[in-house]
């Protein structure tokens, strides 16, 4: 009995010491315990003052590295230059004055350079920005994220959605994914990724605040992203991409009153892109239905004013003389209620459905006359290339 008393009070005393072993390491050393088996343990950092340092392969979690990774080198700087010469005074011309004043040199060109994005929809070296990017540039040149650089020329342009496809001529081109924006939701996080003030590629981050933005007056035809990750100028033609890093949009605008972000940033869809890029690397434009008529949106005030039955559909305000419309038949004061068998809610609708008619063919178009409906067959023609963003449809 007094040898398992004994063996007892050497085992407690043994516990004791070890417990006090481990409090002791845990409130002044408590680094020690990384390197206990399955731990992960901290860098002790040999400095001056003793630090810590995470685990080199530590991920902060929710990081949309990857997607950003996957979706940067496919987005390039697209850098614009236009030959200008310098106002020189008429007077110089004159040979009087030229007889005190001597000869002078002709003005130096100067070239005046402008920032963009672009995004690389093709290996074989298409891209995809905004028209207003590249309008009227003399010379373009598209620096890629690897340090390439090459000269492109435009395969052509579409002002009525401000897009246009540029090629360059080089190997192993980092061509992005497209993404599906029918599945895409309000509040689905995405990434904006450009050159904003020619400050060098940046990805920012927010979520998509609305779909099928119209109505803003930037282009023709409008069915915008809507987005709060920031987008400034220079951000103009790059990419909007969702968390696997596929292209969602090509960020076109912004609401701003400052020139800054406000947090208000649109872009086209990808759809859009898609359709526009195809039509004009087969026909160099893209080919859109036509009727020529002005039209407008049925308001209260004009709904009360004239009795009218219903305040969906479009008002014809004009028609253009000799157009397709004309020779249909189709009078001012006529509302458009459908485009075969889609129904027009507003002008907008009703130019997107036109414009997607195929030209030298017959479409119905059904119309409110005096309240009473009536249905006529409109030869479609060929929509004009549109100078600017207020042609009528």
């Amino acid at each position: 009995m007094t040898t398992m008393r004994r063996l007892w009070l050497l085992f407690a005393q043994t516990i004791t010491v070890l417990l006090a072993l481990w409090f002791i390491v845990v409130t002044l050393q408590p680094q020690w315990l990384g390197a206990l088996p399955g731990s992960r343990p901290a860098r002790h950092i040999t400095t001056s003052v003793a630090m810590l340092e995470a685990p080199a392969n530590a991920t902060a979690p929710g990081s949309y590295r990857q997607a950003a990774q996957r979706a940067m080198p496919s987005v390039v700087n697209i850098f614009t230059s236009k030959a200008t010469r310098q106002n020189t005074n008429p007077l110089l011309n004159d040979p009087f004055f030229r007889k005190f004043f001597g000869e002078r040199e002709e003005a130096p060109e100067d070239k005046q350079f402008s920032l963009g994005s672009g995004v690389i929809v093709s290996a074989e070296g298409y891209i995809l920005t905004n028209n207003h990017v590249i309008e009227a540039a003399e010379g373009i040149e598209v620096a890629l994220a690897d340090g390439r650089k090459a000269s492109a020329k435009v395969v052509g342009t579409d002002p009525e959605t401000d897009l246009a496809v540029i090629k360059i001529k080089l190997t192993d081109l980092p061509a992005i994914t497209l993404g599906h924006i029918e599945q895409t939701g309000v509040g689905d996080a995405v990434l904006a990724i450009g050159n904003p003030f020619g400050v060098g590629q940046t990805v920012t981050m927010g979520i998509v605040s609305a779909l099928g933005r119209n109505h803003l007056g930037i282009n023709t035809f409008e069915n915008f992203i809507q987005t709060d990750a920031a987008i400034n100028p220079g951000n103009s033609g790059g990419a909007l991409v969702d968390t696997n890093g596929n292209l969602l949009g090509i960020n076109s605008a912004i609401y701003s009153r400052t020139g800054g972000s406000m947090g208000i940033g649109f872009a086209i869809p990808v759809s859009t892109a898609k359709l526009v890029m195809d039509a004009i690397i087969s026909n160099g434009r893209v080919i859109r239905g036509y009727i020529g008529v002005e039209p407008q949106d049925i308001t209260a005030e004009l709904a009360e004013n004239f009795g009218l039955a219903t305040r969906t559909g479009a008002i014809i305000a004009g028609i253009v003389r000799g157009g397709p419309a004309d020779k249909a038949g189709i009078q001012p004061g006529d509302i458009v209620v459908a485009v075969g068998d889609k129904p027009v809610a507003d002008m907008t609708s009703m130019l997107n459905l036109i414009a997607q008619l195929t030209p030298d063919n017959k479409a119905k178009l059904t119309v409110l006359r005096q309240n009473r409906r009536v249905t006529l067959d409109v030869m479609i023609g060929q929509r004009p290339r549109a100078r600017t963003s207020t042609d009528s449809p």
